[in-house]
């Protein structure tokens, strides 16, 4: 089970900063005008051995001001029923506000883990005036300069503390997530697959009470499929509609071995798709890729061929992957869709013997040496598989930094060939012997 770290707070408390400082990188477009939509609202962070996806709440505020506080409040039950972690940011040159006061109220009521973090704190006045935030009855509060970073590493440690690291599920049942952007089909995908035989569907007891997990077992083939579709509450206003279907989409991958990313083949691939892709690698999980409606498309102006070129140009240099063209309301190719899953997810759990991995090191080595860096030859000895849950090699050579980026490349490409990784992203480590 992944982890959603999300940040919620008022506007301009330093949201953005210090989701930029979580992931590393300035992601988020920083910008002091209220509701500024951002591009990239979630994003991967590491800290103490453990990998959690950060949800930057601060992006989905679209303008307009009658909805501020309402949209924020919603933001704020999402995070609440969606995040495994909470971390409540403030500013303590505004001092406590009513805003502040209310989101305080909602996350007093959760069992959930809240961190409240203090900004601005970067001086000893300061320090001083961030003393009234105690009195929000947070335990774990801290003061932070999200500037220049003060106080975060405390934090997060504290964050890490609460967040399991997804272990390998042996012997257990492959999970699916299927995800995609809304209307595309994700239901009715599920519905055709299911069928009415609802006898041979059960809803597994003591799963989320939001994302549905239904077992399959048909054909020979048994898989859990994890569903983010259509569970709406009432109370979710629709303006939050991207971030709830964000955080659905981003938990679904979270949980799952092999994502099915549906794509409706009438709109192409939209940034929204690159996201979720990038977050499926990034997370090493298997990936089939649905084009779905395939039916509506014209096919003397558009052949799968071209489909496909267009598509491996836009996921490179990832582009090992299933793609299927499928039609849910035709019935088309459905079946291959999950042929594809269970493949994708056998590929991911393969382990292969250190004496087949160095023979094919060798043939690799013989085919192509690594080229010289700076006069230095690097010299590969030999190869391991690493005990992680999805395919990882070690490479044991005299200098690591002697190896290029595009040897690296040429390694893993033969690697997929070889043993035959379509589908999966894998890790290519080299180390000092």
């Amino acid at each position: 089970m992944g982890s959603i770290v999300a940040i919620v707070g008022r506007p301009n408390v330093g949201k953005s900063t210090l989701y930029n400082r979580l992931i590393g990188e300035r992601q988020a477009i920083i910008d002091d005008i209220s509701g500024v939509t951002r591009d990239r609202q979630y994003g991967q962070s590491f800290w103490n051995g453990k990998t959690f996806t950060v949800v930057d709440t601060g992006g989905f505020v679209k303008h307009s001001d009658d909805i501020f506080e309402k949209a924020i409040r919603s933001q704020v039950q999402i995070a609440i029923d969606e995040a495994s972690v909470i971390i409540f940011m403030a500013d303590v040159m505004t001092g406590i506000t009513d805003l502040d006061e209310q989101i305080a109220n909602m996350l007093r009521k959760t069992d959930k883990p809240v961190l409240l973090a203090v900004n601005k704190v970067d001086n000893h006045d300061r320090m001083l005036l961030a003393n009234e935030f105690w009195s929000l009855g947070f335990e774990q509060t801290f003061f932070l300069s999200s500037i220049n970073g003060g106080g975060s590493g405390e934090m997060l440690d504290v964050v890490t503390e609460y967040i399991e690291e997804s272990q390998s599920r042996a012997n257990e049942l492959p999970h699916f997530a299927v995800v995609g952007q809304p209307n595309v089909g994700k239901s009715s995908f599920i519905n055709a697959l299911i069928g009415e035989e609802r006898n041979i569907v059960t809803n597994i007891a003591g799963t989320t009470r939001d994302a549905i997990h239904t077992h399959y077992n048909k054909f020979g083939k048994e898989f859990l499929l994890i569903d983010t579709a259509g569970i709406r509450k009432k109370s979710r206003v629709h303006e939050n509609l991207e971030f709830y279907s964000v955080m659905r989409a981003v938990k679904a991958i979270e949980e799952a071995d092999v994502c099915f990313l549906i794509i409706d083949a009438t709109d192409g691939v939209e940034a929204q798709d690159m996201n979720i892709i990038n977050i499926a690698q990034r997370r090493n999980k298997g990936l089939v890729l649905l084009i779905n409606k395939w039916d509506l498309i014209e096919k003397e102006t558009n052949t799968a061929k071209d489909f496909r070129k267009e598509l491996e140009g836009r996921i490179a240099p990832f582009t090992d992957v299933p793609i299927i063209f499928m039609s849910v309301l035709e019935k088309q190719r459905i079946f291959k869709a999950v042929e594809a899953g269970m493949q994708v997810h056998e590929n991911r759990s393969r382990r292969i013997s250190t004496s087949v991995l160095n023979n094919t090191l060798k043939e690799a080595l013989d085919n192509y040496p690594p080229p010289s860096f700076k006069g230095n030859f690097a010299k590969i000895k030999y190869v391991t598989q690493l005990p992680t849950y999805y395919p990882a090699f070690a490479f044991f050579c005299n200098n690591p930094r002697y190896i290029r980026d595009s040897y690296q490349q040429y390694i893993e490409n033969f690697w997929r060939k070889k043993f035959d990784f379509t589908g999966v992203p894998i890790g290519i480590f080299f180390r000092k012997k």
